[in-house]
């Protein structure tokens, strides 16, 4: 058995950089891949996606360029490009970051698959075959989530794409049937809805994204459906069939069932944890009824020396909070530092066109902790760099303590809602009151400055 002083297992946001700061901190480090370098981020998340929305955004504003005085007769989406694209693109990621790995000093890197066999000890499958033994003093899990299959009678036979499957495809679905609602789901509709693709969206709840306020989801589900999207509520798939070329879908929907035809199928039901055949129990480290990984604030297992850090410790789903997971553990362990998770911002963006940047509470949650709330709210049409840009679909919302006057949270749908969010982050992580944002100077005409107005209708 081989013996190292610290042992990362998977290589996304949190165990990429770790595993080289651990090596640079002359700790001799090995680092567990299984697949690719890079994770989910790189290899089937926030790179290829984002890659591809461009594109699918590029071919919408082909398409709605008159109201600019831009007449284009027509235009051709090259699905083999749109994904060389995106391949390149992730290889350049892919690559450099295996590079980097390579070049460490102290750092081993392993591809093949690991499980647990006893404390601290660890089983590898290489992928060339063979096997290896390895302990170590520290342990740090990061293998992430994989999609989640529904059960639903016949889904095998007929056969269907996840997230990850999907990002290969080189031809435009004829009519692509969307299993699940939420911000997954919501992005590839809409992108392959401008690709050409028929879309139909089955969520078996009374919305879409049910996390989100319903001010914020009706304005988005408008904005689907004015693109062409059919989203179906309170809807799920209870059976599949193949039928002459196509595949029948029975959907029971409310109280009724009707039959879909469809040529592809986007299963997006959600993740769950990667640790089946990695085996933490093994090791005495518990895992949640779902198969998660359990933590504390400072993201130790109850195994001391075993860490479990981005989404398979049941966290936020984020890349950044994968990343601000490492930070918080290597500094912990190296920095002599005191950070835990307790109250660290959790924002978000969703890369639908237009984006939904979120930040802190929704109104509906700081009701239920029992704030005394003030909204602000202004339609993004009122918006002065909206209105120049030639899009004003969408809205900017905020909540408000009305007692200290203090940003709960901020709902941002429209135009680079994210990076508008952004700024609402910052002043409330400074503690900035809304009646200062009100009358602060923004530079014009940027979509920020419209802060202003966004707190000046809580003076109405």
């Amino acid at each position: 058995m081989k013996h190292y002083d610290a042992i990362v297992i998977g290589s996304g946001q949190a165990g990429s950089p770790l595993c080289k700061q651990l090596a640079a901190a002359g700790k001799k480090t090995a680092l567990i891949e299984k697949r690719f370098v890079g994770g989910t981020c790189v290899n089937d998340g926030c790179t290829p996606t984002k890659a591809m929305i461009a594109s699918a955004k590029a071919a919408y504003q082909v398409a709605h360029s008159d109201h600019l005085g831009i007449h284009i007769d027509g235009y051709h989406v090259n699905m083999k490009q749109i994904k060389q694209r995106k391949d390149e693109l992730v290889r350049s990621w892919r690559d450099g970051s295996r590079k980097g790995m390579e070049q460490t000093e102290n750092l081993d890197l392993l591809f093949g698959e690991a499980s647990f066999t006893g404390a601290k000890t660890i089983k590898v499958k290489l992928n060339d075959g063979t096997t290896l033994d390895l302990s170590a003093d520290l342990i740090f899990i990061d293998t992430g989530t994989t999609p989640v299959i529904p059960d639903i009678k016949g889904l095998n036979d007929v056969g269907y794409f996840t997230s990850t499957t999907l990002l290969d495809i080189a031809e435009v679905p004829d009519h692509l049937l969307v299993i699940g609602g939420n911000y997954v789901a919501l992005e590839f509709a809409q992108m392959f809805q401008r690709f050409g693709s028929k879309i139909t969206v089955l969520e078996r709840g009374p919305k879409i994204m049910a996390h989100e306020d319903d001010d914020i989801t009706e304005e988005l589900t408008k904005i689907l459906l004015e693109e062409g999207l059919n989203l179906l509520t309170n809807a799920q798939a209870v059976q599949f069939e193949p039928e002459q070329g196509c595949i029948k879908a029975i959907i029971q929907e409310n109280d009724s069932r009707k039959e879909i035809s469809c040529s592809h199928i986007l299963v997006a039901t959600g993740r769950k944890p990667s640790t089946d055949s990695l085996a933490p129990e093994t090791s005495g480290i518990q895992l949640d009824e779902k198969g998660f990984i359990v933590v504390n604030e400072k993201l130790e297992t109850n195994v001391k020396g075993v860490y479990a850090l981005g989404e398979v410790n049941g966290g936020p789903a984020f890349t950044h909070i994968a990343y601000n997971d490492y930070t918080i553990v290597y500094r912990n362990l190296f920095e002599g530092a005191d950070l835990s998770t307790k109250g660290r911002p959790l924002p978000y963006c969703m890369f639908t066109d237009p984006q939904l940047g979120r930040i802190g509470l929704s109104e509906q949650q700081a009701i239920e902790q029992g704030y005394n709330v003030k909204i602000a709210k202004l339609p993004m049409k009122q918006v002065a760099r909206a209105q120049e840009t030639g899009d004003t679909r969408g809205l900017m919302k905020a909540v408000v303590d009305a007692d200290t006057r203090q940003i709960l949270g901020a709902a941002i749908l429209g135009e680079e809602g994210g990076e508008i969010m952004a700024v609402l982050q910052m002043a409330m992580m400074g503690g900035i009151t809304y009646d200062v944002l009100e009358y602060c100077v923004f530079a014009h005409p940027t979509y920020a400055e419209s802060i202003n107005n966004l707190f000046m209708t809580l003076d109405k």
